[in-house]
């Protein structure tokens, strides 16, 4: 399942193209980056590789902070789905990690382990950042997608990734796409095993 539009297979790597992507359904060449909407982190560049901190891979992990462009006159309010797409690509449907609505359809950001608006549950059916975890030596790609609405979300908290694409297919006014992969190392455990050295006793 990597068949993509032309239009989001350009800007993404090969490795991280997968039609079950919520953008692949909900977009289209005219409102991907409608207007200059564009979605950032200060955290990492388009392509960087995500920092420990935001995965399971360190205790007490939180949601990279988000930034974004005012999107299109005549929205109402922003969403944002972050999924994860395997090293094998099209071999598993994309893993929800994050799903966040409620967000003011205008500029505005998301800071580091801040709690959202409105989220609903990601792939372990928990209503929080779900902190990547792929295995020791096996890298993920992870989508950060954001998409500007005409109408806003009566949707409640708690809510599944179908409830919410479903809300606003069909709405979505401008969208973007900020994606970065992270490679499964071992967890931090905090231990230091060095032995003591006769002049530190």
């Amino acid at each position: 399942m990597t068949d993509l539009p032309d239009w989001l297979a350009s800007r993404l790597p090969a490795e991280a193209r997968h039609s079950g992507l919520a953008i692949a359904s909900l977009a289209d060449a005219k409102t991907f980056g409608r207007g200059g909407f564009v979605l950032s982190s200060p955290a990492f560049g388009k392509g960087e590789e995500l920092d420990p901190c935001f995965t399971a891979k360190e205790e007490d992990a939180v949601a990279p902070p988000l930034e974004w462009t005012a999107p299109p006159p005549g929205s109402q309010e922003l969403v944002v789905i972050v999924e994860e797409v395997g090293a094998a690509g099209a071999a598993q449907p994309p893993a929800c990690h994050w799903l966040v609505w409620g967000l003011p359809g205008q500029r505005g950001k998301l800071l580091e382990g801040e709690t959202p608006p409105r989220s609903g549950k990601n792939a372990h059916g928990n209503c929080e950042w779900l902190p990547p975890d792929p295995p020791i030596g096996e890298t993920r790609h992870y989508m950060f997608q954001i998409f500007a609405t005409e109408l806003p979300l009566a949707l409640m908290p708690g809510a599944n990734r179908e409830d919410l694409i479903a809300s606003i297919k069909g709405f979505v006014t401008a969208c973007d796409v900020l994606y970065a992969p992270f490679t499964g190392i071992p967890k931090d455990t905090g231990d230091d095993d060095g032995a003591w050295g006769d002049d530190e006793i």
